[in-house]
Order: structure tokens, then sequence, then C-alpha cells
């Protein structure tokens, strides 16, 4: 068994009554907002803790009976059988709360930017991309989180070439992370009259939806173009120079936003995008230097290794980070299925993060 220091179970136990008690003398709103969210984190662990200290507490009173020389036969009997039942569960709860007392990802809770672009593949690339999107789409319907587009390039053919939608929903990051790299499909386009499979792929790019406080953008460092918008859009669109294109000097990104007719909606949603990037290199930067020397850990950023491949031959999709198939195709693609993955690769990186600590 994984045993946890008795000093760290005290420390969160007393952290969790001096926050509970600071709330209850009276705080200003700021603080009392901070302290709340950490009391909400704090006490499911402190529950926890306390149902394990309980069930500790049965197995010293077995073990005592066991070791007692003049117990009598049957209550020997009796308590060997409770401890043997007793263990697992001890070992269970040692898992929960080592898993709860992992360190959070500050960004967990906030919504996100989704970007998806088409790759390899021509046309079919481009149907992917509206498939993957649609497939968020879905996902997000099942968790009740409002997804609204940002900015969209079509194919002729349909689909995407680019889209981008902000995904707003307590919890979305903590979910949709683990979708950024490249996704590729393998099936027989409609327009193949031979039958032969081809190969096409699109990128997912999840970032963590920035808010003013995580992202100070100084205006000096800004280069702010405006133009005349191109594309579908009507008449008003077209004729007006509401097109925006940011560039951040610093860093050298850009970000372009025609979709909006009026010129200052068109900043704020540029704004809104640049600060999420800007996050996310910022998260980036600070991963790299924790994972050094954490070998395999998932969600780590790097977006240009393959990470699932969907076969509609076969039906199945592959999660090649942790070598999952399931014969689920359209399953996953309508969004039911897709928890499955997710789950089983939250908890491939919870056992990363584990094994870190024990070394």
């Amino acid at each position: 068994m994984n045993v946890i220091p008795e000093q760290k179970l005290e420390q969160v136990v007393s952290r969790w009554e001096t926050v509970q008690a600071t709330m209850a003398e009276g705080a200003d709103q700021e603080t009392y907002v901070r302290l709340a969210r950490e009391f909400s984190e704090l006490d499911p662990v402190v529950a926890a803790i306390r149902e394990f200290r309980a069930a500790a507490g049965e197995r010293d009173g077995l073990e005592e009976i066991i070791a007692d020389e003049d117990a009598d036969s049957e209550m020997l009997s009796l308590a060997r059988e409770e401890l043997a039942e007793l263990e697992p569960r001890l070992e269970q709860m040692t898992q929960k709360i080592r898993l709860l007392l992992l360190p959070k990802d500050a960004a967990d809770e906030k919504s996100v930017i989704l970007e998806l672009r088409a790759g390899t593949g021509g046309d079919e690339a481009a149907l992917f991309a509206g498939d993957l999107f649609r497939m968020y789409q879905r996902y997000a319907d099942l968790k009740g989180w409002k997804v609204e587009i940002m900015s969209a390039s079509e194919a002729a053919v349909g689909g995407y070439k680019e889209i981008v939608a902000n995904v707003s929903g307590r919890g979305a990051f903590s979910k949709l992370k683990f979708e950024s790299g490249a996704h590729r499909v393998q099936r027989v386009p409609e327009t193949e009259s031979s039958g032969r499979i081809h190969t096409s792929a699109a990128t997912v790019a999840v970032l963590p939806e920035a808010e003013d406080v995580d992202v100070q953008v100084d205006e000096k460092d800004l280069r702010i173009d405006v133009f005349r918008a191109s594309g579908p859009g009507g008449q008003s669109v077209n004729t007006t120079d509401s097109a925006v294109r940011i560039t951040h000097l610093p860093t050298g990104l850009v970000v372009s936003q025609q979709d909006e007719k009026s010129q200052h909606k068109n900043k704020a949603k540029a704004m809104k995008v640049l600060r999420s990037r800007l996050y996310d290199l910022e998260r980036e930067k600070l991963q790299a230097e924790r994972a050094a020397d954490r070998r395999g850990q998932i969600g780590s950023g790097d977006r240009s290794q393959r990470v699932r491949t969907y076969n509609f031959p076969q039906g199945r999709v592959t999660d090649h980070r942790i070598g999952l198939t399931l014969h689920k195709l359209h399953e996953v693609l309508a969004g039911e299925a897709l928890d499955v993955i997710i789950d089983a690769l939250t908890t491939e990186q919870q056992a990363s993060q584990l094994a870190a600590t024990d070394e």
C-alpha cells in the first residue's frame, strides 16, 4: 500500500479548518471568493481523509483482536475475515486521496478557444475538419456548454479550411485539452470511383480562454490594422473597413477577425483569441520546465504529434498516445463515446503524475 504521511494529511485538514474559520469571521469580497474556491477544493479531500481515518481506526481495532492471545476462536476468525475485506478498501481510499492531492491545473476550470485547421488531404481534409468540429459541438451539447463560432473559412466542397470557436462552460479545458494534436482520417472519399482509401488530416488546438487578469497586454506591444473584409458576409461587411488584424510585436503572433460587421466587435474577438494564445504560450513554457524530468507526460502541448486515427472502413478510432482502440467510430463522432477516450487519457496522466511523486 502507498502510505500517505500522516503529517501531510494533517496539513490539509488544518488548512481546511483555517479557511473555514476565516470565511466565518468575515472577509472582503475578493478574499472571500478566493477562500470559497479553496474551500470547495479542500472539502472533498478532507471528507476522504476522514473516511480513511475511520477505516484505519477500524483496522487497528481488528489487528488488536487478532494479536490478543486470549481472544476466542470465533472472534478471531471474524476479525480476520473483516480485516481481509477492509484492506482493499483502505488501498482504494489511499489511492483516492493521492489523486485528490495531485496538483491541479490552474486552467482546468476555464472555457476554451478551439481551433481546427485542415491539413494534408485537400478537400477531404476540409470535410474531416468539419466532422471533427461537429463532434465537438455535439460533445459540448451533452456537457451543457455553449459553442460560439468566432471565425470560419469554409471550403468549396463543405467542411472548413479553418474554424475558430469559443466553447464556454465550467471544466471545458479539463476535458478538451487532450484533443490538441494532429487527427488523421482513413476513408473512401465520395468522389473516389475506385473505392481506394485516402488518408487525410486535420489539426486541433485547444487553448484555455484567458481572462484579463491572466494576461496583461500592453497596448504599445500591439499593431492594429483595419481592412475591408473579403468573402461571404453581405454588402455592409465588404464595403467598410470592419476587419481587424492584431499583431503582438514581442511574440509575432497575428490574429485576424472579420466575421462581424462592427470593427469594435471584431477587435474584441481578436483580443480574446490573442490573450488565449499568449496565455497558452506561457503555460507551455511552464509545463516544459516542470516536465523536463517527467517522462511521457500526456498533454505537454506538443501539437505536432499524431494523436488519433479515425478509420471508417473498420469503424474504429485509435488514440496513439495510450494505444486505446474503440470500435465505436460513429458514437465517438457523435460525441457520445468521446468521454471513454478522454477519461482514459485523464487516468493515464494521473498515473504519470503519481509515478513522478513516488520517484
